[in-house]
């Protein structure tokens, strides 16, 4: 089993976070996303991973320098989704290729997508959900209908999780961008764009800070709706600091004294001045935040 990581993008939604930082590396409880999702990609049976990047790409590199089974594809340019794929070709086996965004974090059962699409007959299989914000791709049975607007079919939304079979790769020009559902409308049209329905999947994506955040409060709030803090172990937190609602303060963070924090992430060594009250925000490194 084989994958692409996708992690080039520039996070503009996510601003100023995304201008020290790249999307796919914020931390997610302490763990940076990107390593979250290979985890996932190992666990499913993936033996052999791309991970492109451009925007920030050497933290990327860096993030992932201690692991050479994993194949870094540093794009100059930013290639889309379907140049990126296109680049990533060589790398691969003559077999289907499982697509993951880089800003998803989610549960969903990526082996039965890779089986279900080796099962069936279409070139393309996506990974497909109900998600009232996002449900704009017609479907009818297990075949996708239209990406454009269109009166056929049920709409679901698209997690971003897709397998597709090489041939359809090379169909893609060999180098410069290209927009990947051009290709896949046309597909489409063809009934060679398949769905796997996920179910009642948990899945979210990191887009917008409230998203980031909203996540945070998802995956902090046990089955009896009671919220909690996450504290690194090496973070040093000083007397009489409130902590309200949840929240996360990361490795080697210093929250000074007096300090009321509430639904808030500080990401890993970042300082929060004594007397300080600070509440639904994400604090990076060295103290910024909103």
């Amino acid at each position: 089993m084989q994958a692409i990581l996708l992690a080039a993008g520039f996070g503009t939604r996510l601003r100023p976070y995304t201008e020290h930082r790249p999307k796919p590396l914020f931390p997610i409880i302490n763990r940076p996303l990107l390593i979250i999702l290979l985890q996932k990609l190992r666990d499913a049976g993936c033996t052999r991973i791309v991970v492109n990047c451009h925007h920030l790409a050497d933290q990327i590199k860096n993030e992932l320098v201690a692991d050479p089974d994993i194949h870094v594809q540093h794009e100059p340019e930013i290639l889309g989704i379907g140049g990126s794929l296109r680049k990533a070709l060589p790398h691969f086996s003559n077999e289907p290729v499982l697509v993951m965004n880089g800003d998803i974090y989610h549960d969903i059962d990526l082996a039965a997508l890779y089986n279900c699409h080796q099962r069936n007959q279409y070139k393309v299989t996506l990974a497909m959900h109900d998600f009232p914000r996002f449900n704009t791709v017609a479907v009818s049975g297990d075949r996708i209908c239209s990406f454009k607007k269109c009166n056929q079919g049920m709409k679901l939304a698209f997690t971003g999780i897709h397998v597709v079979d090489p041939e359809v790769l090379e169909l893609i020009p060999s180098s410069g961008f290209f927009h990947i559902i051009d290709l896949y409308q046309k597909l489409a049209r063809e009934a060679q764009v398949g769905v796997f329905n996920t179910g009642n999947c948990f899945w979210r994506d990191i887009g917008t800070p409230a998203d980031y955040l909203d996540l945070h409060r998802e995956l902090l709030t046990d089955v009896e709706g009671k919220f909690r803090w996450h504290v690194a172990a090496s973070a040093h937190v000083g007397s009489d600091v409130v902590l309200t609602d949840w929240g996360v303060i990361g490795e080697g963070c210093v929250v000074g004294s007096g300090v009321c924090l509430a639904r808030s992430v500080v990401w890993d060594n970042a300082v929060v001045a004594s007397g300080s009250v600070v509440e639904n925000a994400i604090v990076m490194d060295g103290g910024d935040g909103e």
